[in-house]
């Protein structure tokens, strides 16, 4: 197993930003990420600080969690060293089998690997839909599959809102009881996933404190009394971001006078 010494010199630095910023945890279900051998945490995505607050869950076991990442992370000239001194994954989507067997190796010998199914951060505050990357793993390793819901940290920094690094903020971990998948129907043991995580996010939402939460509160799903998009909106901006994205990548290869490129 590696050192970590990276790894662990910055978790040291979160949790003096955690003491820091008073930010008060509600950590329920620790014992259920194992101590020893490979499992594959299922976290759900509603803030860009996602992958700190579910490391900290994983602290009570003493557990360093390797993430999948988007391969464009460890591009990056500051990130992209970090990630890789941390033993992340990076993940390409032009070459997704190459991920998911690092995944695998990582498991097999007795990792903790953290994923999120649904692929990107959540504008509705619900559970997206789900890939079935996070079943087939725990399936093809042969380790448990526990599902994480966060909640709290979308106040922090998200999509479509301005961050707020203010003080006194409750963050929930919640980490559930850990399924065993087969993979034998990958698509129905995802929908049961999903279906776990939907019924510990309402949880969590239930159980968070009322004086942080008010009725109408923008990172309140719409189904919970608040004003955030229904999943229906939110989908639709979430294909208004990426015809964005097209565009502007279209524009670039056109600047650069690159074949197929339209302006």
């Amino acid at each position: 197993m590696p050192l970590d010494l990276p790894y662990r010199t910055v978790i040291a630095a979160a949790h003096t930003w955690f003491r820091a910023m008073d930010f008060r945890f509600q950590v329920t279900g620790q014992e259920h990420i194992p101590r020893r051998g490979g499992a594959v945490l299922a976290i759900n995505h509603i803030s860009y600080v996602d992958f700190i607050m579910a490391g900290y869950g994983a602290r009570w076991s003493k557990r360093m969690v390797r993430f999948m990442a988007k391969r464009e992370t460890f591009d990056h000239p500051v990130t992209g060293p970090l990630m890789r001194s941390f033993h992340h994954i990076s993940v390409d989507r032009a070459d997704g089998l190459a991920s998911y067997r690092t995944a695998v190796e990582y498991l097999r010998r007795g990792e903790v690997v953290g994923v999120f199914p649904e692929a990107t951060i959540s504008r509705s505050f619900e559970v997206k839909e789900l890939k079935t990357g996070a079943v087939r793993l725990a399936a093809e390793a042969g380790v448990p599959l526990v599902p994480v819901i966060l909640w709290g940290t979308q106040r922090l920094i998200t999509k479509d809102h301005p961050r707020d690094f203010g003080r006194g903020k409750t963050i929930t971990v919640t980490i559930g009881e850990p399924l065993h998948p087969t993979a034998e129907d990958a698509v129905a043991e995802t929908a049961e996933l999903r279906s776990r995580m939907t019924e510990m996010l309402d949880r969590a939402i239930a159980d968070y404190p009322d004086a942080e939460q008010p009725p109408g509160s923008w990172w309140l799903p719409a189904r919970h009394g608040g004003s955030a998009p229904t999943p229906e909106e939110a989908a639709e901006l979430d294909r208004a971001e990426l015809r964005e994205r097209a565009a502007k990548r279209a524009a670039k290869r056109a600047a650069n006078g690159e074949p197929g490129a339209t302006a």
